[in-house]
């Protein structure tokens, strides 16, 4: 299937750490179907995403994730206890950004682009839709207490997802007649869990001089990544009420950890399956499509 240009449609890819893998195997569900975005935004982790498919790097950042082991990820966490700005450097992670993807002026990517940042000082919405796209991915990422905020423009910008969880105002800014929305928290307040399953068992490999957790209470990072979820997954649904996306897909990645970011195999086949579950939408949205490869 291919749009249109009186009918662009617009992938609006939301934050979720770890599980926002699952915007690959989303991206793969839909190429698989025939669908090709013609307009990308992002929040957080789905702004990297979103960013690597628009430079025409989808197929290094798969391969990477795909390789990762626990250590791998140890390393990339680059831990700071300066309590200046995050307990993460992410020096490391984003140095490989940098090497592997690249980097560009958003407008001069071969398709609409844009990341939501958030501004520090008095809590602003900021879309990045010009300049340095590592920078603008780099803002949308800085996970409040984790990540180090970035100065840009004189400005401190944070996690996009404090603002709006999955962009898809943006997208309609950008040009999108159609809007694909993919919501990773969706799933994470629907599933009866314990908070003690989302807790990665190779955390206590990381040497920190936090003190563990008994074994029923919530850990530190347990406590801070819920209460971003809960606040992200409420905001979104009431901006979904004002601004909904034509079809939302919901990848099921609850069964991952906040920083499991080794298990990208599972994030894939869930962004995969969302797309699957999500093909009736997608057909009366968009017309019948190609029929999903085997």
């Amino acid at each position: 299937m291919s749009s249109a240009p009186s009918r662009k449609i617009g992938l609006a890819l939301g934050g979720g750490s770890a599980r926002g893998w699952a915007h690959v195997g989303v991206l793969r569900g839909l190429e698989k179907r025939g669908i090709r975005p013609d307009v990308v935004c992002g929040t957080s982790a789905g702004a990297l995403v979103g960013a690597a498919f628009a430079l025409g790097k989808l197929d290094q950042i798969e391969s990477w994730l795909a390789t990762l082991q626990w250590r791998d990820v140890v390393g990339y966490l680059d831990f700071s206890f300066s309590f200046k700005g995050g307990v993460i450097k992410g020096r490391r992670l984003f140095d490989f950004f940098a090497e592997h993807v690249g980097d560009r002026d958003i407008e001069d990517l071969p398709i609409p682009f844009a990341a939501v940042a958030t501004d520090l000082a008095n809590g602003n919405e900021i879309w990045l839709r010009s300049g340095s796209l590592f920078a603008a991915v780099r803002a949308s990422l800085s996970i409040p207490g984790f990540l180090r905020p970035v100065n840009l423009d004189g400005r401190w910008l944070v996690d996009g997802g404090l603002v709006d969880p999955v962009p898809v105002a943006l997208c309609r800014e950008l040009g999108a007649d159609v809007v694909l929305g993919v919501d990773i928290n969706k799933s994470l307040l629907d599933e009866d869990r314990p908070l003690s399953s989302t807790r990665p068992s190779e955390w206590k490999d990381v040497d920190t001089d936090l003190d563990p957790p008994t074994a029923d209470e919530p850990s530190l990072l347990e406590v801070i990544e819920r209460s971003l979820y809960i606040t992200q997954s409420r905001l979104a649904r009431a901006r979904a009420k004002t601004n909904p996306a034509d079809v939302l897909i919901a990848p099921a990645v609850g069964h991952i950890g906040f920083v499991e970011f080794h298990r990208a195999a599972d994030s894939f086949d869930a962004g995969r399956w969302a797309v699957e579950h999500a093909a009736e939408d997608l057909d009366r949205v968009l017309g019948p499509g190609a029929p999903p490869s085997e």
